[in-house]
Order: C-alpha cells, then structure tokens, then sequence
C-alpha cells in the first residue's frame, strides 16, 4: 500500500502541476491562489499529524509535505519565485562567475524551500510523527542534487517538461556528458533506498514505523529514477504529455 500510494501521488500530483504551469499565463494568477491554500492546509495537515504515531498519521503527514512541496514547485514552474536573473546566460562564463549566475536564476525558489524545511524540522523536533519534515527535506535534497547535476552536464537534460516562461534555464544546463558526479549521486540516492528498505523490514509488519519507511524507500527509489532519467534517453513527456495540451497545441500551429 505505501508503494501504491506514493507512485500514484508522484504521477498524479507531477501531471497536475505541469499541466498548470503550461496553461495560459492569466491562469497563472489562479493557479498560484489554489496552490497557496493547499500548502498553508498541508503544513496545518502535518502539524496536526504529527502529534499522533498511528499509521492514519503518518500517511497523513506525507499527503501534507506533498501538498507543501506542490505549493512551493508551482510557484517555482509558473516563475513566480525563480530568482532574481530571468534572462539567458551570458556566453563565454565559466567557473564560479557561471555557477553565481545560475545560481541567481533560482535563488528565490531555493531559500524559500530552505526556509520551509527548517521551520518544518523545528516544529517536528520532538513530536511522535516526524514523516511531514522527513519528507520535505528528502524530496529537497534529491532536487538539489539533480539541479547541480544539470547544471555540470548530464547525457539527457529532460527539460521537455520544462515551460516556456522558464525556457531562458536551459541555456545554464552543461553540456550533454557522463559524469563522475551523476554516477554518484545515483549510487548516493540508492544507497538511502537500501537504508529505509532496511528499516521498514525491521519494523513490525503493519506499524507505523514500517509505513513511514516504506513511503520514503518508495519516495527514494523514484528519486533514483529520476536521476536515471538523466542519464538515460528516456523522454520523461511520455510520462506526462496529457498534462501540456496547450504546448502542444501551439507547437503544431506553428509547425502548420
């Protein structure tokens, strides 16, 4: 069932956000007000999980981390919080002058979700449910290690789920290559895969503790996916080309 529930939520809530942030820039404003009201309901979600070790409680509080994440990745996709640069890079820049200028154009993003897992982590210092923060830092740092990767060069840089309002990002991915940092980013995520597997078949069968670590194997084992994405020639829109009609739409207009 954790696994079930995770994929599903992965699936769904992915196409859902890309499928807003490819829609017509008036929705945007829209769309930015119903993200916000549930993240601010799914921060209230963990907070009243977790007081409670119960299984209901820790599949609750990893609804809510998801429903926090969501708000923060679709402010992020529709450019609302992006950073303070929003134009292309300039050519020529290498070494740090070109990793402070990447740095600029997700700055925003990268601080308020920084800010975010702090306060979560303070609020579930010492409760019995700590799944809500768990989550959030989890799926934080798995993103951030795929921007890094993205920024030093991957084989498949993905970015067709990439929107037109963030388009300029590409022009800061390296170039398209195999690298050491990749190989073990990969080997680093699947390794906390195997170290939550472990856990969750030590934990009684049916516990709380058990769901809770199968949520996050589950969690961790997509993030591996993920990176391979990266590695391989895999185009992730066959995932999710539903959620991008508009996109399509307007590219076979032009092609006519």
């Amino acid at each position: 069932m954790p696994f079930i529930v995770t994929v599903a939520i992965w699936f769904v809530a992915t196409g859902l956000i890309a499928w807003a942030d490819n829609r017509e820039r008036a929705t945007f404003s829209t769309s930015l007000l119903i993200g916000s009201v549930a993240g601010i309901a799914g921060l209230v979600v963990i907070l009243v999980a977790a007081v409670s070790a119960e299984v209901w409680a820790v599949y609750l509080a990893f609804v809510g981390a998801l429903m926090v994440w969501g708000w923060h990745e679709l402010s992020f996709l529709t450019g609302a919080s992006a950073g303070p640069r929003r134009g292309m890079a300039d050519a020529g820049l290498t070494g740090v002058a070109r990793f402070r200028q990447a740095a600029a154009t997700v700055m925003h993003h990268e601080v308020a979700l920084a800010v975010t897992a702090l306060l979560l982590i303070s609020l579930s210092w010492d409760v019995p449910n700590q799944i809500g923060a768990t989550v959030f830092v989890l799926m934080f740092a798995m993103r951030l290690i795929s921007k890094i990767n993205l920024f030093v060069g991957v084989p498949n840089s993905t970015s067709e789920m990439l929107p037109e309002q963030l388009s300029y990002l590409k022009s800061y991915f390296g170039p398209s290559r195999m690298t050491m940092l990749l190989a073990l980013s990969i080997a680093g995520i699947a390794g906390v895969t195997v170290w939550f597997a472990s856990l969750a078949l030590a934990a009684p069968v049916g516990s709380a503790e058990m769901v809770g670590a199968s949520l996050l194997t589950t969690l961790s084992l997509l993030g591996v996916l993920e990176h391979l994405f990266l590695a391989l020639p895999f185009r992730d829109g066959m995932l999710w080309g539903w959620a991008y009609p508009q996109r399509k739409a307007a590219a076979q207009t032009h092609q006519d």
